[in-house]
């Protein structure tokens, strides 16, 4: 059964930083897609950045410039690192492994950015 646990939220003042740690298992995964989006209250959810098994990244406008999604393909695992992090980015973040047509989702971590 295919597991994907998200971890490292928490509350962080304004310009603040903070990273987020997403691991997968159940599985042999090759060739995949991780992803990171978030969801705000009264909001839908949106992505944020996304790598692939080879590197590549792709980043929401939002996220250019102060968030940097990197991966580690051994242990199948992503991280997002946030820096001057704003008010508008508290939400509840995903995480997302996309792998033959399939899309595997975490519970979720929190991010609460306020003073």
């Amino acid at each position: 059964q295919v597991q994907v646990v998200e971890s490292g939220g928490g509350l962080v003042q304004p310009g603040g930083s903070l990273r987020l740690s997403c691991a997968a298992s159940g599985r042999a995964f090759r060739n995949y897609i991780m992803g990171w989006y978030r969801q705000a209250p009264g909001k839908e959810r949106e992505m944020v950045a996304d790598i692939t098994s080879d590197g590549r990244t792709n980043y929401a406008r939002s996220a250019s410039g102060r968030f940097t999604i990197s991966g580690d393909n051994a242990r199948i695992a992503m991280y997002l690192d946030m820096n001057n992090l704003k008010p508008e980015d508290t939400a509840v973040y995903y995480c997302s492994i996309m792998y033959i047509g399939m899309t595997y989702w975490g519970k979720g971590t929190l991010v609460t950015v306020s003073s």
